[in-house]
């Protein structure tokens, strides 16, 4: 997991969790990125200090790893509930949410991908949805 601080064309700063660097330019280039204060999707990368592991903060350094840890942890469990009681739709998940939200007689747990502007399309219908970090369930 590598943690970044985005900035969109507005000049919001806000921070988002990504699996890897090359995850992030995946969602980047999709344009699934967006600003969590105006649902811009021009957001990039802000300078960043790396976390530099010395021994005068040894301590905060391993409270802070573990904390990632249990984060991940917690991630993976939810992943993995997800993906043991929902059906994965993929990028149908705009269609067969709003199938589902106008026909009661379908109503199942489903989740997908969907871009900026489908979520937006489909919050201004009325249809909640909650996007969840996805992790990288690879073991190394």
């Amino acid at each position: 997991m590598i943690k970044y601080i985005l900035k969109c064309r507005n000049k919001h700063e806000f921070e988002s969790w990504f699996p890897s660097s090359i995850e992030y330019e995946k969602l980047k280039k999709r344009k699934l990125i967006e600003c969590i204060f105006c649902k811009s999707t021009a957001v990039n990368k802000t300078i960043m200090a790396p976390n530099v592991i010395g021994k005068k903060k040894k301590d905060n350094n391993t409270f802070q790893n573990k904390e990632f840890i249990k984060i991940k942890k917690d991630l993976e469990k939810l992943q993995s509930f997800v993906k043991k009681n929902f059906e994965f739709v993929g990028d149908k998940f705009p269609r067969r949410v709003r199938e589902i939200y106008y026909d009661d007689k379908k109503n199942k747990n489903i989740y997908g991908i969907a871009s900026s502007k489908e979520k937006k399309d489909l919050e201004e219908e009325g249809i909640e949805l909650t996007s969840i970090p996805w992790t990288e369930t690879k073991k190394h």
